[in-house]
């Protein structure tokens, strides 16, 4: 069966996002909703919807995660479980794509989705269902959408309006952004700083 093309970015594309936004979750102290480990980026909207992106080598990677309320794909034992048909997110798909679609059911119990990025462009195996990836609507896709997550994590917390070129330095800094980078968007006395940078240099492994 073929794959199917995603329209969806880079991960080098995605890196700064993604590095953004774990690093004002991390002053937050709510680091645990986006942050990277060796090998893995790790995303969720902290109502049990995440994304993993796993870093395989040769400049591939594999997106595997799940909406719980918007994935109507069912992928092994979540299909027996919830008695409906299987959808295989795997068919047609390389063999590396299996290493982390079984890490994503371990880590977080059921996936909707699985996409992988063969170093040129992402796919995903043919189905016609909705696998609740759009609706998960992470940051990491565009730039638009993560500078409106800092905004909505921020806004409550500073007393002046959160200046929106700040927000955009601080994206395009993403796994290299500073201090001050970090401070012009979430200037809080009692948030981390520090370990918000050290969040977003994670990101550079």
């Amino acid at each position: 069966m073929a794959l199917v093309p995603v329209d969806l970015p880079a991960p080098t594309t995605m890196r700064g996002r993604w590095a953004a936004f774990a690093a004002i979750l991390g002053a937050r102290g709510w680091g645990s909703g986006a942050f990277a480990e060796p090998g893995r980026w790790h995303y969720d909207d902290g109502g049990g919807n995440w994304a993993d992106l796993h870093l395989v080598g040769d400049g591939r990677a594999v997106l595997v995660g799940n909406d719980h309320e918007y994935s109507d794909t069912y992928f092994r034992e979540a299909a027996t479980y919830f008695q409906e048909e299987e959808t295989d997110l795997l068919a047609g798909a390389p063999d590396w794509w299996e290493a982390p679609a079984v890490d994503g059911m371990a880590r977080q119990q059921w996936v909707g989705f699985v996409y992988g990025y063969d170093g040129e462009r992402w796919w995903r195996a043919p189905y016609d269902l909705s696998d609740g990836f759009s609706s998960l609507h992470p940051v990491f896709v565009d730039d638009e959408r993560c500078a409106e997550m800092v905004v909505e994590f921020v806004e409550n917390e500073v007393p002046d309006p959160v200046r929106p070129d700040a927000v955009a330095a601080l994206i395009a800094a993403g796994a290299d952004l500073t201090r001050e980078q970090l401070r012009a968007v979430a200037d809080v006395p009692d948030w981390d700083l520090d370990a918000g940078v050290a969040a977003a240099r994670a990101f550079r492994g």
